[in-house]
């Protein structure tokens, strides 16, 4: 389990490469952004748009999570984006393509190098048949430096060839890989990009699916898409009353030592006190957010 939980519900790419975005973006309230340097920005403006994020992150008013995708430190663009987002006191560097432990290691060692305090994390993007093949040895090698693990559905869609069906059956098998590997090694795990933010009954459809299958949140690519995001992966009224009955019973003086209690007709074990302690932490943290 994370040793601190925090809500990552709604999670939206900001391109750095758009002044204007970059503006919005402050007055939103998603859980974190991602302020993107890779996909969103053509080679050509590489260099400008960083130093155009830098000077935004400096005077940057956003009090959710901040992270930075780079470019992969096997371009031209990737080792001065690290550096900029090391110095700049984001939260995260998420990494593209992530498809072997190694590219971890070796971002693991730079941080280290560099004296980054330990607040600051990798995430690592799972959007290749190899990253999918390596997800588990990618998430056990962060080192305590590790976060997250996140999918980036299109690029598996390119670079597999598939053509999924609207709840994305063909891709099922893939993506429950990645979430198995991000909750074997206690990091979060958050669900791909859905394309058409005009589709919002698509788009709940899809959360509720991710929400089902262990995600613990969506990135996001249309600030219209964070209210349903954060509905989706927000813990159930019904959930929290469930836990907080978990949690009251096992303090109980009687029942303090065992480790299975009976409660209301269902068998209750330890790990379930585990899992409500956990609900309640996040929605705790969701409320410290509002």
């Amino acid at each position: 389990m994370q040793s601190t939980i925090r809500p990552r519900r709604s999670v939206l790419f900001v391109p750095a490469a758009n002044p204007r975005a970059l503006e919005k973006s402050d007055g939103l309230r998603p859980d974190g952004l991602i302020y993107d340097l890779e996909d969103s920005v053509s080679p050509e403006e590489k260099p400008a748009a960083r130093e155009r994020l830098r000077d935004h992150l400096e005077g940057s008013a956003f009090s959710g999570e901040r992270i930075v995708r780079i470019n992969g430190l096997d371009t031209p663009w990737g080792t001065e984006d690290f550096l900029m987002a090391r110095g700049a006191g984001v939260d995260a560097i998420l990494l593209p393509k992530v498809e072997t432990a190694r590219v971890v290691r070796q971002l693991v060692d730079a941080l280290k190098d560099t004296d980054a305090p330990d607040s600051l994390k990798l995430w690592a993007m799972i959007e290749t048949p190899l990253g999918i093949l390596d997800a588990g040895s990618i998430a056990a090698e962060g080192q305590g430096r590790l976060g997250a693990l996140v999918v980036g559905p299109n690029d598996i869609k390119l670079a597999t060839g598939i053509r999924p069906d609207a709840a994305r059956s063909e891709m099922l098998p893939w993506l429950m890989q990645i979430v198995l590997a991000a909750k074997a090694h206690g990091l979060s795990v958050l669900d791909g990009i859905y394309g058409d933010f005009c589709d919002t009954d698509g788009f709940a459809d899809e959360c509720a699916s991710a929400r089902r299958m262990g995600f613990d949140g969506k990135t996001l690519i249309h600030p219209s898409q964070i209210e349903s995001a954060e509905v989706a992966f927000s813990p159930e009224p019904e959930a929290v009353r469930w836990a907080e009955t978990v949690i009251a019973a096992f303090e109980r003086e009687e029942n303090q030592g065992k480790g299975v209690i009976g409660l209301d007709g269902r068998m209750v074990e330890r790990l379930h006190l585990v899992e409500a302690t956990r609900l309640i932490a996040l929605r705790d943290a969701i409320a410290y957010r509002a």
